[in-house]
């Protein structure tokens, strides 16, 4: 019989991240996937040798003395990660009713762009954006506060987060700015949590456009890059990750988990269970109502998850540049009413209509120009659906039916006159295009509903109406989007907070300080910044590509 100190239960970032705390900490530690590659939603593939990464599109706080970057360093994996700046003029592109409006990293950089187009709004976007970073900063804070002192002063010290905490993010922008247009280039990262404005959490929002206000950033190799540097993580200090792992049930004695049961029969034991998978995937499939408390039966009840999506995996044979497709992001909208896009995307048919009102592309062959073969370009097309909107098809694999077939034609052709916006002529160039649905995210991910970000970040959903790292069941623990909070910084995040609580420290005697490690930073478009390196792998890809073509 195999006993561990920990068996983690999917290996997404906060899974691994846990497991790199534990296992250094000497704890012998066990992550157990269900998929055939480790990652979660960070994971990557390669679609006929092109390489895609489904929920992994850029990553801010990197540069150094930042917290992404003070996090990875303390877990000890910086070094074995290397970072593309997006660019630093545009990281984001808003393209709304075909016209483009670009968000610079900076906040000062930021603001004067703002304010050049939009001049009758300074004062109000000055108001604005300070009050952003003000209440992104007292959302950090009130984890650190320690003692009675602190404590008893919370309200002085957080006391912008206080006055607006309670209110949509519609109603907190509405108070400060007047231009319609204007709002929506400063909601346009509602895609990242997944809510439209009207009822966006707005600390949640705040904490989101923090997040990249000094620029986006893209990992080599995609999210499997953060993956690789994570898993090397793990077994560098002893720990085991197992894939093609499905966990069946989690073994509950007397209100304690003991150990898990896999598909084949097989038990492990451990002193602690950890869950990456979201909580109703772990309390209602993993574990049964039977061992929960009628309360925490409830508030499952109520839990509502977020969105879920449809991603075309795309590859163009075509120079993109030549039509200003560059490392930025780009967010299309049709018009700046993102709460009627966000009930159309969630309302309609999905494969009604000729275009989608809203969608996100990410070019990741510029971002990453390692990936580059020096001919084809590679984008992560996304858009949002509800789960309840798909056709009722049977599982992922048995997709063969001519129903679906005609289904995902119409789809794809949405999506490509979408692409045909900003690359004209894009379908004549296409080489392989490939859908991604909510039933894919199910069958790879495993979650409810092929959610994206966990449970759906509403104001009663975050903060002290979240899910707890520790449970109501003894050595049972959950960390991940669920949690603390969601995205590849904050579940990382929530993985450190569940071991600590395990190992019974802080969360911060966990990142350790090592002046060793360094991540390792390009600028995606300019090749004078990059290594030797670099110039040979993009080399290399280029020669092979070039020998895969002759054959």
């Amino acid at each position: 019989m195999e006993e561990f100190d920990a068996i983690i239960i999917g290996s997404g970032v906060g899974g691994l991240a846990t497991a790199i705390c534990l296992a250094r900490a000497g704890q012998k530690v066990l992550v157990l996937e269900q998929h055939y590659v480790p990652g979660g939603w960070s994971h990557s593939f390669t679609l006929n040798g092109q390489r895609f990464s489904p929920g992994v599109h850029y990553v801010g706080l990197i540069d150094e003395g930042q917290s992404t970057s003070e996090l990875y360093k303390g877990l000890g994996i910086a070094n074995d990660m290397v970072f593309f700046r997006m660019n630093e003029k545009a990281y984001e592109h808003c393209l709304i009713n075909n016209q483009n409006y670009d968000l610079p990293a900076g906040v000062e950089n930021l603001k004067s762009t703002l304010i050049a187009q939009f001049p009758k709004e300074e004062k109000n976007i000055k108001e604005y954006v300070s009050l952003v970073e003000k209440v992104s900063y007292e959302l950090q804070l009130m984890p650190k506060l320690r003692g009675w002192w602190q404590k008893i002063t919370v309200p002085f010290r957080t006391k912008h987060f206080g006055k607006f905490a309670l209110f949509p993010l519609k109603k907190v922008i509405g108070w400060h700015i007047k231009d319609p247009l204007l709002k929506t280039i400063l909601n346009i990262q509602c895609g990242d949590h997944g809510l439209p404005p009207s009822r966006a959490c707005f600390p949640v929002h705040c904490s989101v456009m923090s997040h990249y206000f000094d620029g986006g950033f893209y990992p080599m190799g995609g999210g499997g890059g953060l993956v690789k540097a994570m898993t090397n993580g793990v077994k560098s200090h002893g720990g085991e990750i197992r894939v093609k792992q499905s966990v069946k049930k989690i073994i509950i004695e007397n209100k304690k988990a003991l150990g898990v049961e896999l598909e084949n029969g097989e038990k492990l034991f451990a002193k602690n269970i950890i869950s990456n998978a979201d909580p109703s995937i772990t309390y209602l499939d993993l574990i049964g109502k039977e061992h929960l408390s009628k309360g925490l039966q409830k508030k499952i009840s109520k839990t509502k998850y977020s969105v879920t999506s449809l991603i075309l995996f795309l590859t163009l044979d075509i120079d993109v540049t030549r039509f200003g497709i560059d490392s930025g992001n780009i967010w299309m909208m049709k018009d700046d009413d993102m709460d009627s896009q966000f009930e159309e995307l969630t309302k309609g048919g999905v494969d009604e209509g000729d275009e989608f009102p809203a969608l996100f592309i990410s070019c990741t062959t510029i971002k990453d120009p390692v990936s580059f073969n020096g001919r084809y370009h590679n984008f992560e097309v996304v858009t949002y659906i509800d789960y309840d909107k798909l056709p009722d098809f049977k599982n992922e694999k048995e997709y063969q039916t001519e129903e679906y077939k005609i289904f995902k034609e119409k789809v794809i052709n949405k999506f490509m006159n979408n692409m045909e916006k900003i690359i004209p002529n894009a379908k004549k160039h296409i080489v392989q295009a490939e859908l991604g649905t909510p039933k894919t995210n199910e069958f790879y991910v495993n979650s409810t509903n092929g959610n994206v970000y966990g449970t759906e970040k509403t104001l009663n959903q975050v903060g002290p109406f979240s899910f707890k790292n520790k449970t109501e069941i003894e050595n049972l623990y959950l960390c991940g989007a669920s949690t603390l909070s969601h995205g590849v910084a904050g579940a990382t995040h929530s993985g450190v907070s569940t071991a600590a609580l395990i190992l019974n420290c802080e969360k911060e005697d966990l990142i350790i300080d090592d002046a060793n490690q360094k991540i390792r930073i390009y600028d995606a478009e300019d090749a004078s910044t990059w290594p030797e390196w670099v110039h040979v792998k993009r080399s290399d890809k280029v020669r092979t590509f070039k020998e895969i073509k002759k054959s």
